[in-house]
């Protein structure tokens, strides 16, 4: 029995191209054999290069885990044991940063912002001058608790002129809003495959500066998630030191193809930033209102007020009968929002039955 499709607008895993889960067919292959390896380090070459201004110095590694190991990778390989990193947090996945830190005994600040609100780049300035030892900045560019873009020009801006260097969370950024890695002064950048690239969940990436490369290996706090050690086998005869997930490794490479074919990052941005308006416009309509202002959020995701008279979980089941699947809100916001994302195969068809079934479910459950 054919399996009715699922629109999903949580913020990944994305709803799949039919070209894309067919590529989790191609066929089984031992991580060991010379065919994976030379498929990595095209891979890695391939994920640079969807930023052609990070090709001329970054170079990527993948690992197999989530988006959150990727982070958990990249602060554990490249925050620095002395001097310090400041975290500038205005969500769940900033804080979450600062975690990783402490779990890492790595010495750092944290500069703490409303949910709601953007990070304080003055008081992120007055936290750099009163702890001069500190040469590293990790935040979050697109916060997807909220939805929030976070203005990394006047982040990386304070990194360039402070000559501290960022560890960039890109995770729901990555393929679909701009990194300018000079002017922001990025020093890594983590990301995913099954957000943006709209490839499949198992594996992340860290793409880091050549700098950081070349320099001696220093002793990071784990075994699995040292970047050192995968670049070593990546980038010498293509090899993980750990099991790869080949399947999803066809897969991400049938999604960046479908990414390049599409015009890349600004197109898909494009593409997103339409299918936002198109659901903003009835959701307007029926009295929703987003809890940011709409210049402050990414191409990516939206959170709406609940309003009044309409519950998370009655709002979910109703439009989760009709085929699509919402995100509820993290945390403190929880009661009041529900967020909605634009990434992955959705088709103009798909979007009008959504907005068709959004007006239904709200106006039945109001």
């Amino acid at each position: 029995m054919a399996q009715r499709r699922t629109i999903l607008l949580n913020p990944g895993p994305v709803t799949l191209t039919p070209r894309v889960r067919a590529a989790l067919g191609a066929g089984d292959w031992c991580h060991r054999e010379p065919e994976f390896a030379k498929l990595t380090m095209e891979i890695n070459q391939r994920l640079v290069g969807v930023y052609p201004d990070l090709a001329e110095n970054y170079l990527a590694v993948m690992m197999t885990g989530s988006g959150t190991s990727a982070v958990e990778a990249m602060l554990a390989s490249f925050a620095p044991d002395t001097g310090g990193t400041l975290v500038l947090a205005n969500g769940v996945y900033g804080e979450r940063m600062a975690k990783m830190l402490t779990a890492h005994r790595k010495p750092h600040e944290l500069l703490q912002g409303a949910w709601t609100g953007p990070v304080d780049i003055a008081a992120a300035a007055a936290l750099l001058d009163e702890h001069p030892e500190i040469t590293h900045v990790a935040t979050v560019h697109h916060e997807t608790t909220t939805g929030r873009l976070n203005n990394l020009d006047a982040i990386g801006a304070l990194c360039r002129a402070r000559d501290v260097a960022l560890l960039l969370d890109g995770v729901s950024s990555y393929g679909a809003e701009a990194i300018d890695a000079e002017a922001w002064n990025v020093e890594a950048v983590a990301a995913t495959a099954n957000k943006c690239l709209h490839g499949v969940p198992g594996l992340s990436f860290v793409v880091g500066h050549e700098r950081l490369w070349t320099r001696t290996s220093p002793q990071v706090g784990s075994v699995y998630l040292d970047l050192y050690a995968y670049f070593a086998g990546q980038h010498g005869a293509g090899f993980s030191p750990f099991t790869q997930s080949v399947q999803v490794a066809f897969a991400l490479d049938a999604a960046l193809d479908e990414l390049e074919e599409g015009g890349g990052w600004r197109a898909r941005r494009q593409t997103y930033v339409d299918r936002a308006e198109r659901i903003h416009t009835q959701l307007d309509a029926a009295g929703v209102s987003t809890l940011l202002r709409e210049s402050e959020y990414s191409s990516v995701l939206r959170s709406y007020l609940l309003p009044a008279d309409v519950g998370y979980r009655e709002l979910h089941a109703g439009l989760k009968e009709r085929g699509f699947v919402i995100y509820a809100g993290q945390g403190q916001l929880a009661p009041d929002i529900f967020r909605l994302a634009y990434m992955g195969d959705i088709s103009a068809a798909d979007l009008d039955a959504l907005c068709t079934a959004l007006a239904d479910v709200l106006e039945s459950t109001s």
